[in-house]
């Protein structure tokens, strides 16, 4: 919850979206250029769109966070996205279920079609990006 209090909300949206752009500068390969390539369309036809959804879907992707969390908290570690990683399969699907839901609510042809073309591989993507995740939630728990 204390990522989404008025004071961290913000500071919380920025360090995601650079943590977007970190990934996806990451990427490489077949996949990666699929990734790049969603990316930019949905950025060229829809300016701000990645913002918006991450101002939306924050509550709901802390929402998916807080068991592992809580979870964590509990077991005595001391990183958030090393213990993240270790059960990257279950809690990229937690995560994706919130973007999956985002884009079948989408009235945006273009959104959709490029979140069809990276959803099989999504996971994989995700799961790389677990360890980040995991640093940006450790910046602000107390």
């Amino acid at each position: 919850e204390i990522l989404l209090t008025p004071d961290s909300q913000p500071k919380v949206m920025t360090d995601c979206y650079t943590l977007i752009e970190q990934e996806i500068s990451d990427k490489s390969g077949v996949s990666g250029t699929a990734v790049k390539l969603a990316y930019k369309t949905v950025t060229s036809f829809a300016p701000g769109y990645y913002h918006g959804m991450v101002e939306d879907l924050l509550p709901q992707i802390v929402g998916k966070l807080e068991p592992y969390w809580a979870d964590f908290s509990t077991s005595g570690g001391s990183e958030f996205g090393d213990y993240l990683a270790k059960r990257g399969e279950e809690v990229s699907e937690a995560l994706l279920s919130v973007t999956d839901a985002a884009a079948a609510a989408s009235e945006r042809p273009t959104i959709i079609k490029a979140y069809r073309t990276v959803r099989g591989s999504a996971a994989r993507h995700v799961e790389a990006a677990l360890p980040r995740v995991g640093d940006l939630v450790l910046k602000y728990a107390p």
